[in-house]
């Protein structure tokens, strides 16, 4: 078993605003291949959703060059500070060139759009990722709330009207925010009791602004 087989294209109109899994990238037979979700497209759309440049037509499974364009996104190994990067992002020295896992590793984030490609990742021995709490700007959390290195844990929210797969994070009996959609998947497979939450990073201004937890076997 791979650390994981897919991901899902997520689009929100700005920060803070909900997700929208608007496709999936997968590898069908060693090929490539990327389609849309159109249901998920047209609620979307009314946001300000616009389909990826080279992949206008939402109704169409695109077979060539998939993994080319998508790979444009990522940073490039020439940087000076590119080993930094790769350590913040939890990125294995063995996988440095593969597009797909560096892809769905460091969520292919970029400031000119509002795309995320988020791994749907399988509780394997040795699995390490970056995600980020979701729910933190409606919450106006204390910026002494979290610390970098503080222990979390999950708990699954069955109750969750808006994603069936959410999980909620607290520190001890504290409730601090979710697993961002996709992620949050994971906690709901054969061995995600030895899934361990570590607060990596964070982004303060008075409250907290954005934490990043590493969630590893």
């Amino acid at each position: 078993m791979h650390e994981f087989d897919q991901i899902f294209l997520s689009w929100r109109s700005g920060q803070g605003s909900s997700r929208h899994i608007v496709g999936q990238l997968s590898e069908v037979d060693g090929v490539f291949q990327f389609e849309y979700f159109p249901n998920e497209v047209e609620k979307a759309l009314e946001l300000g959703f616009a389909p990826y440049a080279e992949f206008p037509d939402v109704s169409q499974k695109y077979k060539t060059n998939v993994l080319e364009v998508f790979g444009q996104r990522l940073t490039k190994s020439e940087r000076p500070d590119v080993k930094k990067f790769y350590d913040f992002w939890e990125v294995k020295p063995e996988f440095i060139h593969d597009k797909f896992y560096l892809l769905g590793h460091t969520q292919g984030l970029s400031p000119a759009d509002n795309f995320e490609f988020l791994a749907d990742y399988n509780p394997i021995k040795g699995l390490s990722f970056i995600t980020e709490l979701a729910g933190l700007s409606i919450r106006n959390l204390p910026a002494d709330t979290l610390m970098v290195g503080d222990e979390l844990r999950a708990e699954l929210d069955a109750g969750n009207n808006f994603d069936q797969h959410a999980v909620r994070i607290f520190k001890a009996e504290r409730f601090i925010g979710y697993i961002k959609q996709i992620h949050c998947r994971v906690f709901h497979k054969e061995g995600a009791q030895e899934l361990k939450l570590r607060v990596k990073a964070i982004e303060k201004n008075g409250i907290l602004k954005r934490v990043f937890i590493v969630v590893s076997i």
